[in-house]
């Protein structure tokens, strides 16, 4: 892994690639996926779940869209730029795109957040109080445990999410490019590949950044939110992480 460049003030697990770390070229046989977690959203600030519904980008989360869309095009040059379907996403992932010079923002819905089955549309306060076996069963250490309500198991949640980051690191050997998708998403990918069982704080328009060679992935930064100093940011991050810190 990179060296760690970390402040008392950033979440644990949180490591920062420096200047003189950031690639000039990417390697032949090696894809640079930067994974964006969305802007903050109105739910995001009201603390209520979102799951596979819809929830607008809030005054904060748009100007953290234009912040990091800033950053990564002072970087170097995406091959493309990709997004779940669901609109937070797409929203953050066509400002990224518009500054990077990319024409188009290619939607993968294998990307989106997880089913969350019941619980989605409630608020985190009382989720254990209306949907008890919902809310067990995402905090369960069990990961082929489906959430009642049709949602997904933790397992499913990260076979598809590998799935779709070693399909588009696939395509684009040699190149960077950048990826935005959601809190459960990152964790999943985080803890899967790691083997670790927590990710950190995973936090509203972060920069993440892998390195995929077929099988192997090496995450060079993590939860990285340097860019949203003078913006700011949710400190508490994705409500999944809650019990893991």
């Amino acid at each position: 892994m990179a060296t760690c460049s970390v402040s008392s003030n950033e979440p644990k697990s949180v490591f920062v690639l420096s200047e003189k770390e950031l690639p000039v070229e990417i390697p032949h046989d090696i894809t640079e996926i930067v994974v964006v977690r969305h802007g903050e959203t109105t739910w995001n600030s009201a603390g209520r779940i979102q799951g596979q519904l819809e929830s607008e980008l809030n005054e904060i989360g748009q100007k953290q869209a234009v912040v990091i869309a800033e950053r990564l095009a002072k970087e170097l040059k995406p091959g493309a730029v990709y997004s779940s379907d669901l609109k937070r996403a797409k929203d953050t992932a066509e400002m990224i795109a518009k500054k990077c010079f990319c024409p188009e923002v290619i939607v993968v819905p294998e990307l989106k957040e997880r089913h969350v089955g019941s619980l989605q549309g409630l608020f985190w306060s009382n989720s254990l109080e209306k949907e008890p076996e919902a809310h067990n069963a995402f905090f369960s250490s069990q990961d082929d445990l489906e959430i009642p309500g049709g949602g997904e198991s933790f397992n499913q949640l990260c076979e598809r999410s590998v799935a779709a980051l070693e399909e588009i690191a696939s395509k684009h050997k040699g190149e960077r490019v950048i990826v935005v998708t959601h809190g459960g998403v990152l964790r999943a990918i985080y803890m899967s590949k790691n083997r670790e069982p927590s990710a950190g704080k995973i936090l509203n328009a972060s920069v993440n950044v892998l390195h995929l060679s077929g099988k192997e992935w090496v995450f060079k930064s993590w939860s990285d939110v340097t860019h949203l100093n003078e913006v700011g940011f949710l400190q508490r991050g994705f409500n999944g992480d809650s019990v893991q810190q």
